[in-house]
C-alpha cells in the first residue's frame, strides 16, 4: 500500500478510535515516537497506547496535508479544537515501520481537562 493511501486508512480508524485497527498498519517491531513523549516500541506496546490515550480524550484528525517521499508520508493534520500537528511516517511493505509525531501536549491537556504533569 503506498503512503498517502496508508495514511488516510490510518486517519479513519484513529477518527474512529480504534486502537485494535490501527495496531494492524504497523509492523511487528515498528516505533511510535511522539515526541512529547517517550518511544513506544512493538505493535503491541503501539495498541496499548492507543487504547489508553482513546479512553482519556476524544481525538480528532482532520487532513490539512498529505505529502509523499518514496518510503515516507508526511500528515499535517488540525483537530476541531485547533490543536495542530504532524507526523511523519516510514512505511515498508505496506507496513508502519516508524511514526514520529510532533504537537503541543500542554494544549492537548488544557483542552481536554487532563492533568498537568510536574
Amino acid at each position: 500500500m503506498k503512503p498517502k493511501k496508508l495514511i488516510k486508512k490510518w486517519v479513519k480508524a484513529f477518527n474512529k478510535g480504534d486502537a485494535k485497527k490501527l495496531a494492524k498498519f504497523y509492523h511487528k517491531d515498528a516505533i511510535n515516537h511522539q515526541v512529547t513523549n517517550e518511544p513506544v516500541i512493538g505493535k503491541k506496546a503501539i495498541f496499548k497506547m492507543f487504547n489508553k490515550e482513546f479512553s482519556q480524550a476524544e481525538m480528532v484528525c482532520i487532513i490539512e496535508n498529505i505529502f509523499v517521499d518514496k518510503e515516507w508520508g508526511i500528515l499535517e493534520w488540525k483537530d476541531p479544537l485547533g490543536l495542530r500537528g504532524c507526523g511523519f511516517f516510514h512505511i515498508t511493505d505496506s507496513k508502519i515501520k516508524f511514526q514520529r509525531g510532533y504537537w503541543d501536549k500542554l494544549s492537548f491537556l488544557k483542552q481536554h481537562n487532563l492533568p498537568i504533569p510536574k
